[in-house]
């Protein structure tokens, strides 16, 4: 179950991280310490389930991340980058880019099927890459007949 608490924790929480990796990297000038992977991607999955009302799916579950109230499959994914990568064609897809002060941009959110066919090929890692600025462009271009957003 996730808590306001817990949600309302994050942006102090994210605020310290970024004050590690500022040690970190002020210690070792020539290393990257960015946040990424799990970390980013599971931060991500509690704040969209949290704001957009959705139910987590167990860790691993294949292809998507939450379920709508009404049954909608919804793929989640974070960034604090400027691309993402997919594995798979998702029914409803969530895109946010964390900032350093621990809110959140959202980027996409609509069909799965509209994001997957502008991807980029599928790379050695297994995933298909796509721009957050293809996103964005892709959202504010749908068809305002489609259903635009999951929520």
């Amino acid at each position: 179950m996730l808590s306001k608490k817990g949600i309302d924790s994050i942006p102090t929480l994210i605020k310290e991280l970024y004050s590690i990796v500022d040690s970190l990297e002020e210690h070792f000038p020539d290393k990257k310490f960015t946040p990424d992977g799990h970390l980013v991607g599971s931060i991500g999955e509690v704040l969209v389930a949290y704001h957009y009302n959705l139910e987590l799916l167990k860790s691993s579950y294949e292809t998507h991340d939450a379920i709508t109230k009404d049954g909608k499959m919804v793929q989640i994914k974070a960034t604090q980058g400027n691309t993402i990568g997919i594995r798979s064609n998702p029914d409803y897809l969530i895109v946010i880019k964390i900032l350093p002060d621990g809110n959140f941009e959202e980027y996409y959110n609509g069909i799965g099927d509209l994001a997957w066919n502008e991807c980029g090929k599928m790379q050695k890692n297994g995933q298909r890459s796509i721009s957050l600025s293809k996103l964005r462009k892709l959202m504010n271009k749908m068809d305002k007949t489609m259903i635009k957003k999951c929520l």
